[in-house]
């Protein structure tokens, strides 16, 4: 998987409004047939994504397989994001999908340092920020400033020097 620095990006946001999301759902155990960083996309919120998770039946109702999230490479979430196991398979699952960013109220620990080191931009918004820009479709995701802008926002967000330099 290449890691691409970040310092700027612009993408379509999917809303996965939900709390405490953990790392199992983001990439179900059985989902990991391996300990390489690639061939985990497809697995990605498996028992979500699909009706029948074995014969790969999407789901129409997930967000992810709406049309107009086809291609989405910012998620935003609830609280609690990557809870759960230190499983970075589900980083990795999340970057294989084309990820560059999540927003969400918080993360899991060690999940927020997997992302970092990864290639993802691990962003930390109040519910009330994160609603005011999941609707306006394109993101612009702005390191050095550490801005996002949306058509009618622009929102301020804070990550360390360390982040800055990994990412």
């Amino acid at each position: 998987m290449r890691m691409d620095k970040f310092t700027q990006h612009r993408g379509v946001c999917a809303p996965l409004l939900r709390d405490n999301i953990d790392t199992d759902a983001i990439i179900p155990s059985r989902e990991m047939r391996s300990v390489s960083k690639t061939g985990l996309s497809a697995g990605l919120f498996a028992a979500w994504r699909y009706t029948n998770a074995l014969q790969r039946e999407p789901n129409p109702d997930f967000v992810l397989n709406k049309p107009q999230y086809t291609g989405a490479s910012i998620l935003a979430a609830g609280e609690n994001f990557g809870c759960g196991s230190s499983r970075e398979h589900a980083v990795w699952a999340l970057k294989e999908y084309g990820f560059r960013c999540i927003i969400a109220q918080s993360f899991g620990a060690i999940f927020y340092r997997n992302c970092a080191s990864n290639g993802i931009l691990p962003v930390v918004l109040s519910a009330q920020h994160i609603q005011s820009i999941v609707d306006d479709g394109e993101l612009d995701i702005n390191l050095e400033t550490q801005t996002i802008k949306s058509v009618n926002t622009t929102l301020e967000f804070s990550v360390s020097e360390n982040e800055k330099r990994v990412l």
